[in-house]
């Protein structure tokens, strides 16, 4: 850029000299400009799309034929995201992607409303374990390991968006559990959880541990749920507007206890058991003596052991068949540290018309294969605009879309 002004300086100062007229330096001004742009929108979007040129590549490349879906489904790549982990939708059909071990935050649109990404953008750089992403009124939440940023008015200009100002920075600045999925609630607060700082332990500070909120500027943080060890995924019923939400059990008790949890919060100020009760039903065996598991919330669903529940969401889609509305999707990321693996797939849990659930059962798999290759790794689930179900992996650095015939 400084070179353009350079150069219209050099210009005007010799424009008798050089029989330069006035049109033809603007002109020349005005190509500098659009090769600017041009390269400026270059490296925003250089990251690949789904276009119907590439997207039988992207099929072999990421191996979608090994994943097992139940008969009339189909995956597909919708857009390669590097470390795509927690994501979001504005009312217009942006998708937010923010990363854990990356430093950005992507935006990644459909313009031509032909269920296939058309661009990616890099919208914010920089951060620190920047994976909660949240959009509220036209503006994008960012949640990194301590603090809450917003960009305004972030759809203006996608290519070349604001900086991201800080709302709130006063969150503990662990590394362990630190990093957040945040997620505005029905009644417009931001919810924000802050993980325990270790395995398994009792922390002093009341905000580890649990689910915090705050008002949409930043304002009026307080705790809404506690003993929570660490949860990335929540989301609300669509009837009764309960909280769902997912935790992932301790380590060293063994590969098959404890279980991961599916827990429901219908009113603030509920404590679910950590560090003093497992799944409900297993005493810690340090921090819980003398405790009673009865004393604390148990999970409405104990899921698989160490199987790393993340990101879950309710179909709210009307292309999926009428079976699957309301149901519950969860990514399983999956196991790290387990002899045996488990995980590495998308689960659903199915539940009666008054919100009980009546199965936990696989809806995908095959991103762990027999011989124990690992070909991804889900982390978040959301509902497209047009039905289809779209999943991140951090893994394979994709979201893909799984749609119904």
């Amino acid at each position: 850029m400084g070179g353009i002004f350079y150069l219209m300086n050099c210009f005007t100062n010799n424009a008798t000299t050089m029989q330069v007229s006035k049109q033809t330096l603007f002109l020349f001004i005005f190509i500098g400009f659009l090769f600017i742009n041009c390269n400026r929108s270059s490296e925003n979007t250089k990251l690949a799309v789904a276009d119907s040129v590439n997207a039988d590549a992207l099929f072999q490349k990421y191996h979608l034929n090994k994943i097992k879906l139940p008969p009339g489904f189909t995956i597909s790549v919708y857009a390669e995201v590097p470390n795509a982990r927690s994501m979001t939708m504005s009312p217009s059909g942006v998708l937010y992607v923010g990363t854990r071990s990356s430093d950005k935050v992507y935006a990644v649109t459909d313009v031509n409303k032909d269920g296939r990404a058309d661009k990616v953008f890099t919208v914010a750089s920089g951060l620190h374990s920047p994976n909660g992403v949240a959009f509220k009124d036209g503006n994008l939440y960012i949640a990194t390991i301590s603090a809450i940023l917003t960009i305004n008015n972030i759809e203006a200009s996608l290519a070349s968006p604001a900086k991201p100002v800080t709302i709130y920075d006063g969150y503990p600045k662990d590394e362990h559990h630190g990093w957040k999925f945040i997620a505005f609630g029905p009644d417009g607060k931001l919810y924000v959880p802050v993980g325990a700082p270790c395995n398994i332990c009792e922390s002093e500070n009341p905000v580890y541990a649990g689910i915090t909120r705050m008002n949409a500027d930043g304002t009026g943080m307080e705790i809404f749920a506690s003993g929570i060890r660490n949860t990335v995924g929540f989301t609300w019923h669509p009837d009764t507007h309960a909280m769902w939400f997912t935790d992932n059990g301790r380590d060293a008790m063994g590969d098959n206890i404890p279980g991961d949890e599916l827990n429901v919060a219908s009113k603030p100020g509920m404590h679910f058991g950590y560090p003093y009760c497992h799944q409900g039903n297993i005493p810690d065996p340090q921090f819980g003596k003398n405790k009673s598991c009865s004393d604390y919330t148990a999970p409405v669903q104990v899921l698989g052991p160490h199987v790393a529940a993340l990101g879950l969401r309710f179909y709210t889609g009307k292309s999926f068949p009428a079976a699957y509305h309301n149901q519950l999707f969860i990514a399983e990321h999956g196991s790290w540290n387990r002899s045996e693996p488990i995980g590495y797939r998308i689960s659903l849990v199915k539940m009666d018309a008054g919100g009980k659930v009546q199965s936990y059962s696989t809806f995908a798999e095959g991103w762990l294969q027999k011989d124990g290759n690992v070909l991804g790794r889900p982390v978040d689930v959301l509902v497209n605009t047009d039905g289809s179900l779209l999943v991140s992996d951090d893994y394979a650095g994709v979201i893909y879309k799984i749609a119904h015939k």
